[in-house]
């Protein structure tokens, strides 16, 4: 049984971005010298690479900011005329790009070779691009898992962590989405290219979004997943809501499972009622040994917000809740990773999302569907629950606002993605005006890799070979209920 993990980039890690099961390097092993080398995925399989470094300001609005390395791996095209190098955008924000090629996409990067280069690219302030300190989780005693002493706990951490690292000289007002854009068309310039395509998913698609509204002329096209538009930081509780009504119907398809969940949001809303009134008192393993943790029906909100994101935990969702309906609260403990490894501040992350921000607009809607929204406004912690933490880092509407879109496109998603789910992301698509889309039946978030023909499609479709509008189709999720 996999982790849930706790907050917005966690989620994402769950989703798929931590590569749960794969023996992957820690960032001490990981080697840092340019040139060559043997890349090793963490299956076991192996290639040739080459590992490169540009530098560029940590804040260019900064006279004078010092410079920071950003990293990445280039994958040689084995094309006799490559197209322009597909550049890698991972999704969080905090997730890695060179992490992500070790895992279960690294058959797509090798398949891509065929047209072009292939760049798995560390965004700032992540994996080979990391120059912001690491911090010590926050020492035991825990917060509860409550809104409040979440909320609290988030906010505290992230003001002190922030003097923290402004005091050692990080400019943490240089993590942001606008930057981490002119990194990319500064990536092309140090690649010697008129041109580049980008591939991404979902974060890496809110980056995509401020690249081609600042670089359109040096993009060639796009492939992107799990859509997360401009002004989408922040989720709309109505559009999770209309996701787990989904759940529910396909749960209804299955006779021994309607019988043993008449409604599974009213079973959920029964579930963080009970749980909110009488929090229960869970023992976690964690690296110094176990840890009691106190977690209300907030805290049994933010692991169904993990468990949505992909049908292979959507699928543990109703017996999980059948059991803390019958009081069985160990079924918890299995789903929460120690706390010292989410009470914690990696700084990227946490900035980035506060920079992107929220039109007050959209704030209020969201404020105002969170109220009876199944999952409250868990389900996007920690935001907007930071908003105003850090004063004057907010990008603005002029960041936020849509734009027309003229860029060839490859837009998949999955129906079945809890994250970024077809409600969110058709408030995006169209943006897109030279657009093919592909959507796969009962596939997820990590929407890429869920069926064999999207690695196909998306080879076509960089490749310059017309692709048109496709639907394919995996087996429903098995719902457990014990």
């Amino acid at each position: 049984m996999t982790h849930a993990l706790m907050n917005r980039r966690s989620i994402l890690a769950a989703a798929g971005l931590a590569l749960p099961g794969l023996a992957l390097p820690s960032r001490a092993q990981e080697q840092e010298q340019p040139g060559p080398f043997r890349f090793v995925a963490g299956d076991g399989q192996e290639t040739d690479a080459e590992r490169g470094f540009f530098e560029v300001p940590e804040d260019r609005h900064i006279p004078g900011s010092r410079r920071i390395r950003l990293g990445y791996v280039r994958f040689a095209s084995t094309s006799a005329n490559p197209g322009p190098p597909i550049i890698y955008l991972a999704g969080g924000p905090g997730g890695s790009g060179v992490r992500t090629a070790m895992g279960n996409r690294f058959p797509i990067f090798m398949a891509l070779r065929a047209v072009a280069d292939v760049i798995a690219f560390d965004q700032r302030g992540t994996g080979l691009s990391a120059h912001i300190p690491e911090r010590p989780a926050s020492p035991a005693p825990w917060p509860a898992l409550t809104h409040r002493e979440m909320t609290d706990w988030y906010r505290d951490a992230m003001q002190k962590a922030w003097v923290d690292w402004t005091r050692a000289g990080v400019a943490m007002t240089g993590y942001n989405t606008e930057q981490n854009a002119y990194d990319i068309d500064d990536l092309r310039r140090h690649l010697g290219v008129e041109k580049v395509d980008l591939w991404g998913i979902s974060y890496g698609t809110h980056l995509a979004l401020s690249v081609l509204k600042r670089h359109p002329d040096v993009i060639g096209r796009v492939a992107l997943a799990s859509l997360e538009g401009q002004d989408q930081t922040v989720k709309r509780p109505a559009h999770i809501d209309a996701f787990l009504d989904r759940v529910d119907r396909l749960l209804g398809e299955d006779p021994v499972a309607r019988a043993a969940v008449p409604n599974l949001p009213a079973l959920m809303r029964r579930v963080h009622a009970r749980y909110e009134a009488e929090p229960a008192i869970v023992t976690i393993s964690g690296a110094t040994g176990p840890a009691d943790l106190k977690i209300g029906g907030f805290g049994v909100q933010l692991m169904a917000s993990a468990m949505v994101a992909n049908p292979p935990t959507l699928s543990m969702l109703p017996g999980v809740y059948l059991a803390l309906d019958a009081g069985k609260t160990d079924v918890l403990s299995p789903l929460f990773p120690p706390p010292d490894r989410y009470f914690s501040i990696a700084g990227m992350p946490e900035a980035t999302d506060l920079a992107s921000g929220i039109s007050p607009g959209r704030l209020a809607l969201i404020e105002k569907e969170a109220k009876t929204a199944v999952l409250g406004d868990a389900f996007n912690m920690p935001m907007p629950h930071l908003l105003g933490a850090i004063p004057g880092v907010d990008l603005g509407e002029d960041f936020r606002s849509a734009i027309r879109i003229e860029t060839p496109a490859l837009l998949v998603a999955g129906s079945l993605d809890g994250r970024t789910p077809l409600e969110e992301q058709a408030e995006v698509i169209d943006q897109f005006q030279r657009k093919t889309q592909v959507v796969v039946e009962n596939a997820g978030h990590n929407v890429f890799e869920s069926h064999p023909e999207v690695q196909t499609l998306l080879v076509k479709f960089f490749g310059g070979e017309p692709v048109s509008d496709t639907r394919l189709s995996l087996a429903p999720p098995k719902f457990a209920l014990v």
